[in-house]
């Protein structure tokens, strides 16, 4: 048995036993048979129950062996005490998966994880979905594998959108505001603690689901991020995009770490990092997760940022049109055929059509009107897509008004929208059905045309280039390598370094400063004492005749502030006319990332940063690299901001690239490693990296 066939059966069941089956519907354990009965399932149920001869006229049986034939799926209500034992006989009955709603495993503690391991062993070769699950819900083909109270609802609109969530509570959530808005929902599915089927196998299933366009996720963590990996890409090389909320934004992912890099790359944002790769669309509201869904589902192409807004009420329309700009989409006026085409629609002075918003007053009360006017902008070349404001005068005639709105859609591939004024969720619902998506918020249509735009530019990563041979590197030492030890080690990638001796006395400063030339910068040399400038530690702008006795000084006042006194001194020639970046790499369980940002003692601060996964063999490549930089808040200063000279781009993505390539063939023996800052020079100068941390197992 494959497993996309145990998915198949799984999520397509002819025959589902219920084991630990109540007779009474009012109870979580009553709830399965009588929810399968409501929603239409047409295929054989078995209640197991040894205490109850039927259930709703149907044979209840006294155990999983009685029961005739071989069940496609097991719904487990047992505790957590027995449930394993249920699934070690669904299993040698043939059963393609259980289904083990049961709570008590490694969410409770050492003595949960015992039991979850009792369950991987009882099911062998069957495939487990839970523990701590509410289930499935399949309704395309009405087959509901759940106990969720949210299908005590007699009806769901019936769509292309897949969910698959990691939280059972959250399934129900979305499946009853789905339908309330009028959203059409094809699967979903509760994974919680993932024993064995994940968030990955059903997205990787979902992509070859004729039934499904868009995959939401609600995501606590992926467990497996090469497989989540592997399934995104297959779901976006299928068109089908994929959605994801991720909680836990807040929690403290920059843990105690030696570099900055550790503080700038938290697990959120490797999870941004992650989803970039592969063409997932971060919600960044839970209302987003329907949201955008429900405007990729209509399959229409948005093709750039101009978007016209037709309304018939000005405030709602100037709502609209000020969130779009917060978030870069453009408003303009008509251009002049457009307006010449709107003015012919209607007589009178009540149009006002050399701007946008565009207020066509009339329109949002004549259906005729208003599929005029809807046709001609989008026809107009001025416009990828369109905003319609529905007014309160909606009320009056909202199957009219959804109708006309309706009629225009197979004129045009573009984006069609709407925004509901006055509180109408049954106007709303009712657009939403007709394929135009519905929002009651200016800031969702934002981000479902936001969303609609980042699928259309998505492009996938193409495979690295192939792997240059490993750099030949002398035995390192474990632990923190002082700064010295570090660049040498940048060096031999091929990031350029600044020039600097290594010195031990007031003498040996001077002469180094001498031989470096100009103006100088003076350090602490030491592996213990990894951000130099909170000690004072750091002193600029030196100069042979200055710089010895800044050393006896600097030595008394970092001994002062870290209880030891420093033995070994950098002195480098000091970088100037550059702008400061830092570069570093962060390893996480979904795994190695590159980090870019705006550097120097305000990196923490600004945060201003990009970071990309490293593949699974070798660095990154160069195309990789320059998106990195242009990503920066601070790539504006990079590519000749206000007359300052072009920096030095094609020595930054040189430095990145060979870094990348560091972290790639230390790989798990690179703990950190930090470039702050790296001064990327004026155009044909190239880049310094001016200081270094790096720690070794």
């Amino acid at each position: 048995m494959t497993e996309l066939n145990s998915i198949s059966r799984l999520l397509k069941p002819r025959s589902v036993a219920v084991i630990g089956a109540s007779a009474d519907a009012a109870k979580t354990a009553g709830r399965p048979v009588a929810y399968l009965r409501k929603h239409g399932f047409t295929g054989e149920i078995y209640p197991v129950n040894p205490r109850v001869g039927s259930i709703d006229g149907l044979t209840c049986y006294p155990d999983i062996a009685s029961i005739p034939g071989n069940p496609d799926v097991g719904i487990v209500l047992l505790g957590a005490e027995r449930a394993h034992q249920a699934v070690r006989e669904l299993a040698a009955k043939g059963a393609a998966a259980a289904i083990v709603l049961a709570s008590g495993y490694t969410e409770t503690g050492e003595e949960g994880a015992r039991r979850q391991q009792q369950l991987i062993e009882a099911a062998g070769s069957m495939r487990i979905l839970g523990p701590n699950t509410i289930g499935l819900v399949n309704l395309t083909d009405n087959i509901v594998l759940s106990a969720s109270g949210a299908l005590e609802m007699d009806h769901f609109p019936v769509g292309g959108i897949g969910v698959v969530s990691q939280s059972g509570g959250i399934l129900g959530a979305l499946l009853s505001r789905a339908a309330a808005r009028g959203i059409g929902l094809s699967k979903l599915i509760s994974t919680s603690n993932e024993v064995d089927l994940d968030l990955a196998d059903f997205v990787d299933h979902l992509a070859d689901d004729a039934d499904t366009k868009v995959i939401a996720l609600y995501v606590e963590s992926v467990r497996n991020p090469e497989k989540f990996r592997a399934a995104a890409l297959k779901a976006a090389r299928a068109g089908k995009p994929v959605v994801a909320f991720k909680i836990g934004r807040s929690e403290a992912g920059a843990k105690a770490a030696v570099s900055h890099t550790g503080a700038l790359a938290g697990a959120d944002s490797m999870y941004d990092a992650l989803f970039k790769q592969v063409g997932v669309i971060r919600a960044q509201t839970f209302g987003d997760l329907l949201d955008i869904p429900v405007a990729l589902a209509t399959g229409r192409k948005l093709r750039g940022k101009r978007v016209a807004i037709l309304t018939s009420t000005g405030g709602a329309g100037t709502l609209v049109s000020d969130d779009l700009g917060m978030q870069g989409f453009e408003t303009p006026a008509p251009d002049a055929a457009t307006a010449e085409a709107l003015r012919a629609l209607q007589s009178g002075d009540h149009a006002v059509l050399d701007r946008n918003p565009i207020d066509v007053t009339l329109a949002g009360l004549q259906p005729d009107l208003l599929r005029g006017a809807i046709d001609i902008l989008l026809k107009s070349p001025s416009y990828d897509a369109l905003a319609i404001i529905v007014g309160s005068s909606s009320l009056a005639m909202p199957e009219l008004m959804a109708g006309a709105i309706q009629d225009c859609l197979p004129n045009s591939d573009k984006p069609v929208i709407a925004y509901v004024s006055p509180h109408a969720p049954e106007v709303a619902a009712l657009l939403t059905q007709r394929g135009v998506p519905a929002f009651a918020a200016a800031e969702s249509c934002t981000s479902a045309l936001g969303a609609m735009l980042n699928v259309g530019s998505w492009q996938e990563p193409k495979p690295s280039s192939a792997p240059a041979a490993d750099v030949v590197i002398d035995e390192l030492p474990a632990g923190s390598l002082d700064e010295a030890q570090a660049k040498q080690l940048f060096t031999r990638f091929g990031v350029p370094c600044a020039r600097e001796v290594v010195v031990t006395t007031p003498i040996e400063a001077e002469a180094a400063a001498r031989e470096l030339g100009g103006r100088v910068v003076l350090k602490i040399l030491s592996a213990e004492i990894t951000h130099k400038s909170d000690v004072g530690g750091v002193a600029v702008n030196l100069t042979a005749e200055t710089v010895g006795a800044r050393l006896q000084a600097m030595a008394s006042e970092v001994e002062s502030k870290a209880g030891v006194r420093p033995q070994r001194f950098l002195v480098q020639e000091m970088v100037g006319g550059g702008t400061e970046l830092i570069l570093g790499m962060h390893h996480d369980v979904l795994g190695t990332a590159i980090l870019l940002g705006m550097g120097g003692i305000t990196a923490e601060l600004f945060k201003d940063t990009t970071m990309r996964l490293l593949p699974s063999q070798g660095g990154l490549r160069r195309e990789d690299a320059l998106s990195m930089a242009r990503e920066l808040k601070t790539w504006p200063l990079l590519d000749g901001f206000r007359g300052r000279p072009k920096a030095d781009v094609e020595a930054l993505v040189d430095a990145i690239v060979a870094f990348s390539k560091m972290a790639a063939q230390l790989g798990k023996r690179l703990l950190e490693a930090e470039i702050n800052p790296v001064f990327v020079l004026p155009q044909g100068q190239g880049v310094r990296a001016a200081d270094g941390v790096v720690v070794l197992a």
